[in-house]
């Protein structure tokens, strides 16, 4: 990765293996829906993904996630 995780996005990146909908991990966050959609936007920049399970995977072989169970 050329540009390292922010804090925020490092939050949001840990929902993205579930099955919760943006509004929803907004929700979790206590923010809105479209901080979460920015944070995951720019994690798909950084992690050069995509889709939702692209960022996981990619995100799980920088182990930036846990392994897949």
């Amino acid at each position: 990765m050329a540009e390292p995780l922010s804090d925020s996005e490092l939050r949001v990146l840990r929902y993205l293996p579930t099955n919760l909908t943006a509004p929803e991990i907004a929700s979790e966050l206590s923010v809105s829906r479209n901080t979460v959609k920015t944070h995951m936007r720019n994690l798909y920049t950084k992690l050069s993904a995509h889709r939702r399970t692209d960022a996981v995977a990619r995100a799980r072989d920088l182990g930036l996630l846990a392994p897949r169970r």
